[in-house]
Parts: C-alpha cells; structure tokens; sequence
C-alpha cells in the first residue's frame, strides 16, 4: 500500500510494479533465517548466510523459471543498487518508524532507541530512495523524541 501512495515521491523513476513484488517478497527468507528488528544486535555475516540458505531452499520450492525470477528479485533488493530496490528499501524502512511514532515509541522504547540512532539507520536509508519522504519522517521523528 505504501508504495502505491507513496511512488510520486521516488527521486528516480521507478516500475512500480517491480517495487510492489519486491517490498512483497524481501521478507520471506525470514521464514527460515528469522526476523530482527533493525536495532537489535545481530551477527550480519552470519544473518547473511542464513538469509541465502533460506533463499536457496524457498525458492527452490518453485518451478525453476518462477524461482529464478523471483530470486532476482530480491537479490536486487538487498543489494539496493537499482531504482526499484533503493525505492523499496527506503519504503522498508519508512513503514516501521511510522509504526513506532504512531506508538509512542514501540520497539524503540523497548530498546532504549535514539534519536540518533533513527536518524543514522533509517534516516540513510530513506534520504536515498525519497528526500521529501524523509523531511517529513524526519518531523515526525524529531517531534517524538521532543515529547520523551
């Protein structure tokens, strides 16, 4: 839905569609490797080995021209070099920071977040795929760590 609404603001031209089946289909290596939230400490090289095991195995799932596209896709989101993917990735990124202001602070609270810390990790994230989308998170964020 985000991307939908969201998919004026893009700084680069974007397949919408491509967005959609991205932001659809990233997680899902999640179902054997496990989710973790941004803030939470986590070993990235091995995440990374797990996240490609378990792509390897649900893809693998699926007839070999479907599992091939759609394991293409979301190589290109996590590496985030293309349009599409640095839309998607910054829309991933959007979506749970909206939830924790529209929570008073959600999982940031439970882990101690800053405002720096938003700042540095979704700010970087977001800035590259949407300026203006991040000016207005930005408000956002900067009016819930007022309030604290």
């Amino acid at each position: 839905m985000y991307a939908l609404i969201l998919s004026d603001h893009a700084d680069r031209d974007i397949d919408i569609n491509r967005v959609i089946r991205m932001l659809l289909i990233h997680d899902i290596v999640e179902i054997d490797a496990g989710d973790h939230p941004l803030h939470e400490a986590v070993d990235l090289d091995a995440q990374e080995k797990l996240e490609i095991a378990a792509a390897s195995r649900i893809f693998g799932l699926l007839p070999k021209a479907q599992a091939e596209n759609l394991r293409s896709l979301w190589v290109e989101f996590e590496e985030g070099k293309s349009g599409d993917a640095v839309f998607a990735k910054a829309l991933d990124r959007l979506q749970p920071l909206i939830q924790n202001i529209a929570t008073d602070g959600g999982t940031w609270n439970e882990a101690n977040v800053t405002h720096q810390q938003v700042q540095e990790k979704y700010g970087s994230v977001i800035r590259k795929g949407a300026v203006s989308l991040w000016k207005y998170a930005a408000n956002l964020v900067s009016g819930h760590f007022e309030k604290k």
